[in-house]
């Protein structure tokens, strides 16, 4: 899907990437189309590996120009192109900033307006509403006293967007309910610590499907590479945070104050109690529950009931903690 809200370079070829990490020149200076995860690439674009988690994508991936170090270098076909390099998500940084210039911009839309009711079918506006350009907004929807909607959001039909909402590169299905106070679409607590902390650029969206509902004060990051995804039917509470790439599937409910970290994957039908906190990069499976105030450090698989810190099967946790209960 071409990325509506960010814009891309098309004259990047592969000495162009080579001199942005500080690599030699080839003689052959093809051109490279993107900059993608392993999941997402075509042959043409440039993709990486950088943890063993992903290391069954490397195998499917249609990618035929990697990034990796030393550690990775014969986990990667022989078919593929490999650049080696010492830190490779600095290099995907590098990278993505060059063929996304704007990517690292995270100024407000200066070219927001008041917008008109009779713009938008059956639209009912609050005072000092702001809506950027090129924004799509269905039918029968309502935007709340203070509320920004920035450039290309798309928003569907019968949507309640309340008062002080900010919405930015976003995509919201039909039916969908988000309270007051959220912030949707800002980018990730991406960085590189060092002597100066060097920020990494989200160039990804936020997803929202159908019929979901979004609290108060709620925060959710767009994706770096990926998009941050809220499943059809579910529900989040107040004071929630996603971080970005986190997938969510559809109908699960979710309570006051959980946190994710970024690039997790949580299943269909999840339940999760208050003040629980969701590690990165784990996968959640299906019909999943997890008791308030948990902290989830590693992959559940599906049907599973889950609580304390670290996270344990529920019988066990109540036999360890028997006397407190």
């Amino acid at each position: 899907m071409k990325n509506i809200f960010f814009k891309k370079r098309n004259d990047i070829k592969i000495n162009d990437i080579l001199k942005s990490l500080n690599l030699r020149k080839q003689k052959k200076n093809i051109r490279v189309y993107d900059i993608k995860e392993l999941d997402k690439a075509q042959k043409n674009d440039i993709s990486f590996l950088h943890s063993p988690k992903y290391l069954g994508l490397i195998k499917k991936t249609n990618s035929n120009l990697i990034i990796t170090n030393k550690k990775f270098l014969k986990s990667i076909p022989k078919t593929k192109k490999i650049i080696e390099v010492p830190n490779v998500l600095l290099s995907v940084s590098v990278l993505t900033n060059l063929f996304y210039p704007e990517s690292l911009n995270e100024n407000f839309d200066s070219n927001v307006g008041h917008v008109k009711e009779n713009k938008f079918i059956k639209l009912k506006l609050g005072k000092n509403v702001l809506v950027g350009k090129n924004v799509k907004i269905g039918k029968n929807c309502s935007l709340g006293h203070n509320t920004i909607i920035e450039q290309n959001v798309v928003i569907g039909d019968n949507c309640n967007i309340g008062c002080n909402v900010v919405i930015k590169n976003t995509i919201i299905g039909n039916n969908t309910n988000i309270l007051d106070g959220a912030v949707i679409g800002k980018k990730g607590f991406g960085f590189f610590p060092g002597v100066k902390n060097i920020r990494y650029p989200h160039i990804g969206a936020v997803i929202i499907g159908d019929n979901v509902e979004i609290g108060c004060n709620n925060t959710i990051d767009r994706g770096s590479l990926s998009n941050t995804i809220i499943g059809d039917g579910t529900f989040l509470d107040n004071q929630i945070h996603i971080a970005h790439n986190v997938k969510i599937g559809k109908n699960c409910i979710i309570t006051g104050q959980v946190g994710f970290a970024g690039s997790s994957s949580i299943g269909n039908n999840v339940m999760i109690g208050g003040q629980a906190g969701i590690s990165g990069h784990l996968k959640i499976g299906d019909n999943v529950k997890i008791g308030g105030g948990s902290g989830v450090v590693k992959d559940i698989p599906s049907n599973s009931k889950v609580m304390g810190y670290p996270a344990k099967n529920i019988r066990i946790f109540l036999k360890e903690n028997k006397s407190n209960v």
